[in-house]
């Protein structure tokens, strides 16, 4: 059976490239760090690094085995972490994991009434371009909790926040900003649009939104950072779609809603059985901070069927 120290000596390695180096950083000699390489080795059945003169390679069952010695590491630090909050030993650490556009709208005003009510609980927060690579951060084991879209075939415990509502971004000189409501995208067929970087999930969404209305959107500019989008879009360079939570404050464009609606459903996840520093974090997620109970443009209080958000869902096996 593998052990944990097993593990590090192997991520270690690879992350350094090096067994002399490697048995430098963890203070132990370059032969008890090749035993244990050895003995991990047979434990699994197999080579999992080549010794190159100058490098280190990792072989094909390495390269297997590597995500999951990761994964199991990061797990060991959240077990610690978790002990420690239930313990009260000391205020710890949330890993809280999102993708670019939340971090932008949603979380600012969630992580400053957590700050109020927690101020001993530091929060680090990791951000993604994509939902997939932010499934793929939380499958390694990177953070507590992600707050993203719906994931696909998760395994471990789910809870719905809200519904996300996303509205058409145009500079306040265009004809379509004169009327207050919902704009067709339909009518901007003809349009140069503000698009996003191909690793950012927006971009799919903007096709995909674009297709179901008969058309395939003209690039105009591809937007690196969310950010820009609404401000590139009130420029003039072309509509933007955007979630409406990240128009910022004192905006010169005009955002309308969008026909038919554009929405996505929010969601926190975990890997494991939250613990309820976790759960508190999803807690105010969901149901807001303020009254009203709508934070950041989510649509707090409902998900698309009008049911309040609902407790976590399909625990982990």
């Amino acid at each position: 059976m593998a052990t944990l120290r097993q593990l590090e000596y192997l991520v270690t390695v690879v992350e350094t490239g090096s067994f002399t180096q490697a048995a430098e950083l963890l203070h132990v000699t370059q032969p008890a760090l090749s035993h244990q390489i050895r003995a991990l080795e047979t434990s699994l059945g197999g080579p999992l690094l080549e010794r190159l003169p100058r490098a280190v390679r990792l072989t094909p069952l390495g390269r297997a085995v590597l995500p999951h010695a990761r994964a199991a590491l990061n797990d060991a630090q959240r077990l610690h972490a978790a002990a420690r909050r239930v313990a009260g030993l000391d205020g710890g650490e949330l890993e809280v994991a999102t993708v670019y556009s939340v971090s932008l709208g949603i979380l600012p005003p969630v992580l400053r009434a957590w700050r109020r009510r927690h101020p001993e609980v530091r929060i680090r927060l990791r951000e993604y371009p994509h939902t997939v690579r932010l499934e793929e951060a939380m499958i390694a084991g990177q953070a507590d909790l992600a707050i993203g879209p719906a994931p696909a075939r998760w395994e471990g415990p789910v809870r719905d926040l809200g519904v996300e509502e996303f509205v058409v971004v145009l500079p306040p000189d265009d004809p379509l900003a004169a009327h207050p409501g919902p704009v067709a995208l339909s009518a901007l067929a003809d349009r140069d649009w503000v698009h996003f970087a191909p690793g950012n999930g927006l971009a799919e969404l903007l096709d995909r939104s674009c297709a179901d209305a008969g058309f395939q959107p003209r690039v105009a500019v591809r937007a690196e950072q969310t950010s820009a989008a609404p401000l590139l879009a009130a420029a003039g360079l072309g509509p933007a779609l955007v979630p409406a939570s990240i128009i910022p404050s004192g905006f010169d464009g005009v955002a309308l809603r969008a026909d038919p609606p554009v929405r996505r459903t929010l969601t926190a996840y975990t890997r494991t059985r939250p613990d309820p520093l976790t759960t508190a974090f999803a807690e105010l997620l969901a149901f807001g901070v303020g009254p009203g109970g709508r934070l950041g443009g989510l649509d707090q209080g409902c998900d698309l069927l009008g049911r309040p958000p609902g407790p976590w869902t399909r625990p982990a096996r």
